[in-house]
């Protein structure tokens, strides 16, 4: 069975969607949710060696939210402080490092777009 870990929010329902929809096609889904088991500074340094200033989600209503001290926090630090800025859902599956659920995404994960 093909594995991946999908880092999110629980109440996400973008998150809940991927989800779902990868278990249909055959995917076994580690799910985190980022808020109820946060990520070590190792993880969250990790994330972002991954996928760079594009897992800050800049569109969210966390983001509009903050003072622009907190928006100029390195990305690691500002995960830590605010998890929900995140951009979700973060797909790492083997050599894979995918964000969002968008069609792209859907596509290399063999799920119908």
């Amino acid at each position: 069975m093909k594995k991946l870990t999908l880092y999110g929010l629980a109440h996400c329902s973008t998150c809940q969607k991927a989800q779902a929809d990868l278990e249909q096609h055959g995917w076994s889904v580690d799910f985190r949710d980022v808020q109820q088991q946060p990520l070590s500074d190792e993880e969250r340094a990790q994330i972002v060696r991954e996928f760079g200033d594009k897992i800050v989600n800049r569109a969210s209503l966390t983001w509009r939210g903050m003072s622009e001290n907190e928006r100029a926090a390195d990305p690691a630090a500002m995960m830590g402080a605010k998890p929900s800025v995140m951009k979700r859902p973060a797909i790492m599956a083997d050599d894979l490092r995918l964000l969002g659920w968008t069609a792209n995404v859907k596509r290399a994960l063999g799920v119908p777009a």
